[in-house]
């Protein structure tokens, strides 16, 4: 039977198992073997992690043909305007790529927010404002790239879901296995990409 992992990485783990010799990898966190990550997360990100010893779900998850959703936590530097979130739900040229339109929503801190070791930076005179941003794609470093360049740096982020799997009240470093009925269920929904 085909094992999936759900992972809430914390800020300043790298997504591998072999050593890195700076950072603290998979390898400190989970001690179950032949599993991989479905996708990844850069180590100054947190949030959900797939991991699965099935090559045909990793791929499933992973490969960006199957548009698989990842809604992101984003804490932006500034009060984040409509204008911006417009750009960001049209999509956004990175001059490499124009990103394809993504869902965006201002939201409030989330209230089972953990706390950041080391914690975000902090600025007396400048607000901070979060964005839930859904998007179909996952290029190297895309969700930052996009902020800045509609004006709102990222200082946080945060992924909340991939596809149906979310965070499920895990705290940072934890995981659990999930079941194959409930693998199959989130795989059968019809996933919303408005």
């Amino acid at each position: 039977m085909r094992q999936v992992i759900l992972f809430n990485k914390p800020y300043g783990v790298v997504c591998q198992f072999s050593p890195d010799g700076k950072h603290p990898t998979l390898k400190d966190y989970i001690p179950i073997t032949d599993v991989y990550a479905a996708g990844r997360l850069d180590t100054d990100s947190e949030g959900l992690l797939i991991l699965t010893d099935d090559g045909r779900l990793q791929h499933q998850l992973a490969h960006p043909m199957h548009k698989l959703p990842k809604t992101y936590w984003v804490q932006v530097e500034g009060e984040v305007t409509d204008a911006a979130l417009r750009n960001l739900a049209q999509g956004v040229d990175l001059a490499d790529f124009i990103t394809q339109p993504a869902r965006v929503e201002r939201m409030v801190e989330p209230a089972q927010l953990w706390s950041r070791t080391p914690p975000v930076r902090f600025r007396q005179l400048i607000p901070t404002s979060w964005i839930a941003l859904t998007i179909t794609e996952g290029k190297n470093r895309q969700v930052r790239r996009m902020t800045a360049k509609v004006g709102f740096p990222t200082l946080r982020l945060i992924r909340a879901k991939i596809g149906e799997f979310g965070l499920d009240q895990l705290a940072p470093g934890q995981y659990r296995s999930i079941d194959e009925n409930e693998i199959s269920g989130i795989l059968q929904k019809p996933v919303n990409r408005k």
